[in-house]
């Protein structure tokens, strides 16, 4: 397992907008037209959206939200080959529950469920792949600014809420490339094999931010 731990390296405290540089990220560099939009027009179009599609469940409504999610989605051209381990998850997830629901008898519902977790989830990859760590973290800031009043730390919260949306992203792209080595090495899938260096990885990275974290808090 030592050669889990290579990748990951010490660094030194980030800054107030600096994603810790052992975390891997989806962000493309490659402009696109969604890269243009502000990084505040898209979170409140996906909270809107996801909102939205919960107070449904009109089969056309859906299905119209999930063609447009699709179209924004493939509109981005070949920056979405990066993220082709979430689109695996989102497959795999959406067949499990559709699955789920037949076997219970509820078509219907099986539907209004796939439907509502490809828009959410395609428009959730898009935000991850032309928004920048930075803004995001701003976006939150901004938004939970008023929370001061009451003697919440903001910035606190707004710094855990972009660090859970990066590890999410973290952890994909760990997977990506461990089971890519592994394939390198003996040509089949890592599958269960990769589940504990993936582990470790993920668990150090933890660590190194809880560590930086500690430091920054204490300023």
């Amino acid at each position: 397992m030592a050669w889990a731990l290579t990748s990951v390296r010490l660094t030194k405290p980030m800054s107030r907008c600096e994603r810790p540089k052992f975390m891997k990220s989806l962000y493309s560099e490659q402009r696109t037209w969604l890269h243009g939009v502000p990084a505040s027009v898209k979170l409140v179009f996906l909270a809107v959206l996801g909102t939205g599609l919960f107070f449904t469940d009109q089969l056309l409504t859906l299905g119209a939200s999930a063609l447009v999610c699709v179209a924004i989605f493939v509109s981005l051209g070949r920056i979405t080959a990066s993220a082709k381990p979430l689109l695996m998850g989102l497959v795999i997830a959406s067949v499990l529950i559709a699955v789920f629901h037949l076997t219970m008898r509820h078509p219907t519902l099986a539907a209004v469920t796939v439907l509502r977790l490809v828009s959410t989830t395609l428009m959730g990859i898009a935000l991850t792949l032309t928004t920048r760590y930075s803004d995001l973290l701003h976006v939150f800031e901004r938004v939970l600014s008023p929370l001061k009043i009451f003697g919440i730390a903001s910035e606190q919260l707004a710094l855990q809420l972009a660090l859970m949306l990066r590890f999410t992203e973290h952890f994909f792209i760990l997977w990506r490339r461990l089971d890519d080595a592994h394939r390198l090495r003996t040509g089949k899938a890592g599958g269960f094999k990769i589940l504990a260096p993936l582990t470790i990885q993920m668990l150090v990275a933890a660590r190194r931010v809880a560590d930086t974290l500690h430091v920054r808090l204490r300023r």
